[in-house]
């Protein structure tokens, strides 16, 4: 997977680089949200190992449709070209995360024991606004087995306030 990740980042970065230009970031998360959806399919997968780049590209702009405007279509025709159209999930997942490093978001997940109230989704979004100087984007679940507090993730940012992390972090002190 991490191949693809590297094959994804130019074609991601140049994706970007075209939408800001173009003030059209949004139309551009839509047709690679839907191109990455249609690499995924196995059979899409399968038609796009064999055959001519032209091919390729002809058969994914079709099965595409009216999702892709000119630019998008000639996005894939590139792609197409360098045989690197399954790695469309990958070029997405890149290009979400240079759109909210670009718009300065984060995205935050948060599980805790229970449902959080309103009150504390806007006081942690407030902390955690100031502490990362973003516009945050919580996702919230509950897992029983945090016990009390919260487990706090963003990106590779872990701020571990639960009761079973600080029973664990006791019982390693306790043992060394």
């Amino acid at each position: 997977m991490s191949e693809l990740t590297n094959v994804a980042r130019p074609y991601a970065k140049a994706a970007f680089e075209f939408a800001v230009e173009q003030n059209t970031l949004s139309c551009w998360v839509d047709m690679l949200f839907f191109a990455a959806e249609v690499a995924k399919n196995p059979a899409v997968a399968e038609r796009l190992q064999s055959g001519s780049a032209q091919t390729q590209a002809e058969f994914f702009i079709q099965v595409c449709g009216e999702q892709l405007n000119e630019q998008g279509q000639n996005f894939i025709k590139v792609m197409a070209e360098n045989h690197r159209l399954l790695a469309l999930p990958a070029v997405f997942t890149r290009f979400t995360e240079l759109k909210s490093e670009y718009e300065k978001e984060a995205t935050v997940d948060v599980v805790s024991a229970t449902v959080l109230t309103g009150a504390q989704r806007e006081s942690l979004i407030a902390a955690l606004s100031q502490r990362l100087s973003r516009k945050i984007k919580l996702n919230c679940s509950v897992d029983p087995a945090v016990v009390g507090g919260m487990v706090i993730k963003s990106g590779d940012m872990v701020i571990d306030g639960s009761v079973r992390g600080k029973l664990h972090r006791l019982a390693t002190a306790l043992q060394s």
